[in-house]
């Protein structure tokens, strides 16, 4: 029987199946981060193989073929630098490197069309036309975009802290959880040269941090979401986040809505808010009601789906169904 080896390789994770042609997941391995942007080709590979010679489970198993389901800059990587790697595990062909938003895609859904929101540490929608990207809108980083997503909502409330601090914003419960996190002491008497001495090291080690680290932030928002500067930032990244997806939806063009990352599998507000956004334009590519998210939390399962449909091996509800369920299983 011909079996696969397919990879979610995340910027902080690497999540690795090995499966056969029926979508039966054989085994299982996790591992640290895998994107070769973020880690370096040494780095990410060796968290490739890590996750690999896990889900193989060291019984020298031969696999036909790699499927690396990657961030886009990664795309652009010549697949021979990761065979000559994967050859020594038992790879008989060769390694196919698919977007990581196809593979947060595919986790939900079997079929070839349809749209994706991702919002985690950046923020990413996709069209999806017959198994290929079609149209992609945001994903263009934290100094261009990634508007609603974790750094956008991280830097948001140590803005309004400071804000908040100096008088210029509201008050808001973001600042004690930021001050606490920070171990920084608030003394409204102590100045700095007529600033506020908790202001100023709220300064200080805000900009010794790099700045995607301030999507550590982010989660606050939700602690507090009663508080008026947290709602107010929680309704601006729906905003966001649905002027995003709905730069790719095509009136007429049906298929399932898949949501993944943090920002919109935890809780659920913002997945909420941005569906009611686009109520009347989601109704418009369903041809009938709203299409309902399907909420996923990596693109593991979509890598699965992928490395069988690139092999030629038609993917369908009883196949999505074993993949799911196996996994599951084994994750377990």
């Amino acid at each position: 029987m011909i079996n696969y080896l397919a990879i979610d390789a995340g910027g902080t994770s690497t999540r690795a199946v090995f499966l056969s042609a029926r979508g039966e997941c054989l085994g299982y391995g996790i591992s640290g981060g895998g994107n070769p942007v973020s880690r370096g080709f040494e780095g990410a590979i060796d968290s490739l193989l890590e996750a690999s010679e896990k889900a193989l489970g060291g019984t020298g198993n031969r696999f036909h073929s790699v499927t690396l389901g990657m961030a886009g800059a990664s795309l652009e990587l010549p697949t021979h630098l990761f065979q000559q790697r994967f050859i020594t595990l038992g790879l008989a062909h060769e390694v196919l490197i698919e977007s990581d938003l196809l593979a947060a895609f595919y986790s939900g859904t079997y079929q070839d069309n349809g749209y994706a929101l991702i919002a985690g540490t950046g923020a990413v929608a996709a069209r999806v036309t017959e198994s290929r990207l079609a149209a992609v809108a945001d994903g263009t980083g934290w100094l261009l975009g990634d508007d609603g997503a974790g750094f956008w909502l991280g830097s948001q409330v140590v803005r309004a802290v400071a804000a908040a601090l100096d008088g210029r914003g509201a008050p808001t419960a973001l600042t004690e959880l930021v001050l606490a996190e920070l171990d920084i002491t608030l003394d409204p008497g102590v100045r700095t040269q007529g600033r506020v001495g908790a202001q100023q090291q709220l300064i200080v080690k805000i900009y010794e941090m790099r700045p995607i680290e301030l999507s550590r932030f982010a989660p606050m928002v939700f602690a507090v979401r009663d508080d008026a500067v947290a709602a107010d930032i929680i309704e601006r990244a729906a905003d966001a986040l649905a002027r995003t997806l709905g730069a790719v939806i095509e009136a007429d063009t049906p298929g399932p809505l898949v949501f993944g990352g943090s920002v919109l599998t935890k809780g659920g507000a913002v997945a909420a808010a941005v569906t009611a956004r686009l109520a009347d334009k989601l109704g418009a590519a369903a041809g009938s009601e709203p299409l309902a998210p399907v909420l996923v939390h990596d693109g593991v399962v979509g890598a699965a789906v992928l490395a069988l449909k690139r092999n030629g091996v038609e993917v369908d509800a009883a196949v999505f169904g074993r993949i799911t369920e196996s996994l599951a299983a084994l994750r377990d």
